[in-house]
């Protein structure tokens, strides 16, 4: 009887090691998350929580501020459809088309833009002369902000409800 008490004892007492090991680990990884989202909701100017698709979104911080050039793809320097297909290929290891109109025609499946979810893709018009046109593009991220490379500020985060992107709005798509 004693040697089974102190067997039971010893089995409880390394369970509640274990257990007390792995509520601290799981409370630092909170925590080291916390401190994650609150420096991407800065960072991103929207708050960002934990069920946020993280890996899009510090990816795209990533890129914040990358300046804005012609037919680039790297984060010395990109355009619209570069630093979309730049980012899928990092965050979601697909590669797009090349070109606005490519990526839209080819890699995307048709949404509504209240269909929109985190990673989808929203295309533009800005052009005077070709309204039908699709000529830039970026990438949703959540709650109407999306990244693009802007060809005066390079890449930065806008949202669909400014005026110059709700005139200049096109479609959105999902890619295959």
């Amino acid at each position: 009887m004693n040697r089974t008490f102190k067997f039971n004892t010893l089995y409880i007492g390394i369970l509640l090691l274990a257990l007390a090991f792995s509520s601290c680990t799981s409370s630092k990884q909170l925590a080291i998350q916390k401190s994650k989202t609150a420096q991407l909701s800065r960072k991103l100017g929207f708050t960002v929580n934990r069920k946020d698709d993280l890996p899009l979104l510090e990816e795209v911080s990533r890129w914040l501020g990358t300046p804005y050039r012609y037919g680039g793809t790297t984060r010395t320097g990109a355009d619209c459809s570069g630093f979309v297909g730049a980012v899928y290929k990092n965050v979601y290891h697909k590669s797009l088309q090349r070109t606005v109109v490519n990526i839209y025609n080819k890699d995307c499946q048709r949404i509504g833009k209240h269909r929109l979810k985190p990673g989808d893709l929203v295309f533009f018009n800005f052009s005077k002369r070709k309204k039908r046109t699709l000529n830039h593009m970026g990438i949703y991220l959540k709650n109407g902000y999306f990244a693009h490379a802007s060809t005066s500020k390079g890449v930065m985060v806008n949202h669909l409800s400014e005026n110059y992107y709700k005139k200049g709005w096109r479609k959105s798509g999902r890619v295959w």
